[in-house]
């Protein structure tokens, strides 16, 4: 009938019917390590409890207890106890979709069920970590990443938070007995008794009955499972962290002399500590660094653009096969396009690279006046340059360039990862430019001590990008300027037609920050970074680079999601060597020769970087 309301059918709408379909179904299978995780921290807690407070004297149950051994209630305390540990340990590994947490799981759910059972005697407990199992089980195919490199420091971080862990679990567990205490001892007793007890020994506090039973067992598991974890992360076989080797570079070395002059960041792909993927066609590739489980990747892709979507796919394959979160440092704003075109990820403006056309460089005029000033006050001082290719150099003055650059290095850590190679002088790197200062002597007229030392690293046939500055502590102020003035006044003797300087981070916001007419916001925003640059260059490289007049470029960090940044920013840090996670030189494991990482049934090799500060 027209115009009536419609009869009512007995069926589901069919979005409710999809509902209902998904309930039944369970949660999407990427979703199911997410959840996994937070569900074994839950059950992690929950056995921690069943072990750390005495069990309930008038359950239902408890009639099973007293048929039950004597020393089975204290050793399921300490059982319950271990694996809620364990497995809040795992839950990280888990949401990373780790093949070994997964195998962990398995096997510690059903003994943390079978522990609650016997001490707790709680059904619930019970049904809770056995139901774990099904998606678990379920959904296996789903933690299949590989492991991440190991590094020794990991094991002194592990016995630093599980003594701490197990000091304060054992004061709850001492505490948590109270009732059964003979007397009441101080806090200082209860702390001793646990750092005894923890070592497997009997401390000052006494117990009534079984107890003292149950409170040793749980604080000798604590103390053994504190012990063995931090054996085994000290010694499990190392999954090897591949370097560059020299059929890398070799291959890198050709794409860079077709492609090189495209991203001036190019030749630091060439550093010896990163490791590399090539696209299938062998036309492109893309060096990164693993740190904290961050896969780290600078500048853009090196060789053919057309090339490029099939080196960052085996990037992406890697990244998923480790469940190493992926992230690009500096790309420019070409290859920010490419990056998320390709693989869906985001990008952000992170700051400028400074770039000087040599042709339009002069020291005249009112904007140059003060750079003009200072290298003319240098050079009346005694001081003279020099700016050759280091092929020129001989060996000894490379070893004493070498030496003194390491002497004049502010901080015991070698710093740099995106913009810096690491080296000076390798046979291989000829095309490099060094350009030195020195104290002339006044008698003779030689060129005298060494005092400052610039290297550059070739941008294509014609570029040249700032690699490092030294100085010696000791020489007059000024030493920079005059070496990048001499630079690019030499520059056209050898052929280069742009040099790159330093990177600015947030560049255009200090800049925009100190205009007439900077918002709030953005003067807040400015203020904060001034701050930081107490303990960071960020001003001070910003007002250095401005001094030479450059064309600025901008530089992009590519991230997958926004809660990824904080995470993203300390690894790069540690790689830039502002943050160091290294333990003590006598602590290291002796360096071993680089290995490529090559994994089983995938087409190509894979290659990932352990964790080392750079």
């Amino acid at each position: 009938m027209s115009g009536g309301v419609p009869a009512r059918s007995g069926r589901l709408p069919l979005s409710a019917a999809r509902r209902a379909r998904g309930l039944l179904s369970g949660p999407r299978p990427e979703a199911v390590p997410a959840l996994v995780a937070r569900a074994c921290t839950l059950v992690g807690l929950v056995d921690i409890a069943a072990g750390v407070f005495p069990r309930f004297r008038h359950s239902r149950m408890h009639a099973l207890a007293e048929v039950l051994p004597g020393a089975l209630g204290p050793f399921a305390a300490a059982l319950s106890l271990s694996v809620g540990v364990l497995l809040l340990l795992l839950a990280h590994g888990l949401r990373r979709r780790k093949r070994r947490a997964w195998r962990a799981a398995v096997v510690l759910l059903p003994a943390g069920a079978i522990a609650q059972f016997t001490y707790r005697h709680s059904l619930a407990g019970v049904l809770v970590s056995l139901a774990l199992l099904v998606p678990l089980l379920r959904h296996r195919d789903e933690f299949r990443a590989l492991p991440d490199p190991t590094s020794r420091w990991r094991a002194l971080a592990n016995f630093m938070l599980m003594g701490t862990g197990s000091i304060v679990l054992g004061l709850l567990v001492v505490s948590a007995h109270a009732g059964h205490m003979v007397g009441d001892p101080s806090l200082a007793a209860r702390l001793e008794h646990v750092i005894y007890g923890l070592f497997g020994f009997e401390g000052p506090v006494a117990y009534a009955g079984n107890t003292s039973w149950t409170v040793a067992f749980s604080l000798g598991a604590l103390g053994l499972l504190t012990a063995v974890t931090t054996i085994y992360l000290a010694f499990r076989p190392e999954h090897p962290a591949a370097r560059l080797t020299a059929d890398d570079e070799t291959r890198l070395r050709a794409l860079l002399a077709r492609h090189g002059g495209r991203d001036s960041l190019g030749h630091f792909a060439l550093r010896r500590d990163k490791a590399v993927v090539f696209s299938p066609s062998g036309k492109a590739a893309v060096t990164y660094r693993v740190v904290s489980g961050v896969m780290l990747a600078s500048g853009d892709p090196i060789g053919d653009v057309e090339a490029w979507p099939g080196a960052i796919e085996r990037f992406m394959d890697e990244a998923r096969a480790h469940s190493w979160t992926p992230a690009v440092m500096g790309c420019s704003e070409t290859g920010a396009e490419v990056w998320t075109r390709e693989t869906g990820l985001d990008a952000l403006e992170l700051g400028d690279e400074a770039v000087v056309d040599v042709a339009d460089f002069s020291l005249a005029g009112r904007a140059m006046r003060n750079v003009r000033q200072m290298v003319k006050r240098i050079e009346r001082l005694g001081y003279e340059t020099r700016v050759r290719r280091v092929r020129d150099l001989g060996e000894a003055e490379l070893d004493r360039i070498r030496r003194a650059a390491e002497d004049w290095r502010g901080t015991d850590t070698e710093r740099g990862f995106s913009m810096a190679l690491g080296r000076i002088g390798d046979p291989g790197d000829g095309d490099c430019l060094i350009a030195t200062a020195h104290k002339a002597d006044g008698a003779t007229g030689a060129h005298g001590d060494l005092k400052a030392v610039l290297h550059f690293v070739p941008w294509g046939p014609d570029g040249a990008s700032l690699d490092l500055m030294r100085r010696d502590r000791s020489a007059d102020p000024g030493m920079n300027e005059l070496l990048i003035v001499a630079a690019l006044e030499a520059a056209p003797g050898l052929g280069v037609q742009r040099v790159s300087l330093n990177f600015a981070m947030f560049r255009s916001a200090l800049a925009r920050g100190e205009k007439i007419g900077a918002g709030p916001v953005l003067r807040a925003w400015r203020g904060l970074l001034v701050f930081l640059s107490r303990w960071f260059q960020i001003e001070s490289l910003y007002k250095f680079n401005a001094k030479f007049r450059p064309r600025w470029e901008p530089r992009f960090v590519v991230y997958a999601a926004s809660r990824d940044l904080p995470r993203i920013g300390l690894a790069a840090m540690q790689a830039e060597g502002f943050v160091s996670l290294a333990l003590p030189r006598a602590l290291r494991r002796r360096p071993r020769p680089p290995a490529p990482c090559a994994h089983t049934g995938r087409d190509h090799d894979l290659n990932e970087r352990t964790a080392q500060p750079a």
